[in-house]
């Protein structure tokens, strides 16, 4: 798989890169603005919005060196962050359908504070 990412972003889906990140083989990194991180987020992902990120902040510690799975609302922000990423010569990748398909397949959700979260 690693030679794919390198000629350019694949997607997983979210059963995939919760497997992944899971494992401890991925880091999940969420590329949505703060409110909706607040609102509802994957337990253990990292956090980064695309519009720092697009401003050329550098990824969390715990992601150097990682594979990336970025992920956002609907998999659009987290589709640019992947090839922003991977043209920085990060391993990256996205969840196709983003946080909404995350819920939908049943994968946890949790708040601000560690609250039940919902999708924003």
């Amino acid at each position: 798989m690693f030679s794919l990412l390198r000629r350019g972003p694949g997607r997983l889906t979210p059963q995939q890169a919760h497997q992944r990140t899971s494992d401890g083989k991925a880091a999940l990194l969420d590329v949505r603005e703060t409110p909706e991180w607040n609102a509802g987020h994957a337990p253990g992902a990292l956090h980064l919005p695309l519009s720092r990120l697009m401003a050329g902040a550098p990824l969390p510690a715990a992601a150097q060196g990682e594979l990336v799975v970025a992920i956002c609302r609907s998999g659009h922000r987290s589709q640019q962050a992947a090839k922003l990423l991977a043209g920085r010569g990060v391993q990256a990748t996205d969840v196709s359908g983003g946080m909404t398909a995350w819920a939908r397949a049943g994968l946890p959700v949790t708040g601000q504070g560690g609250s039940g979260g919902v999708i924003a």
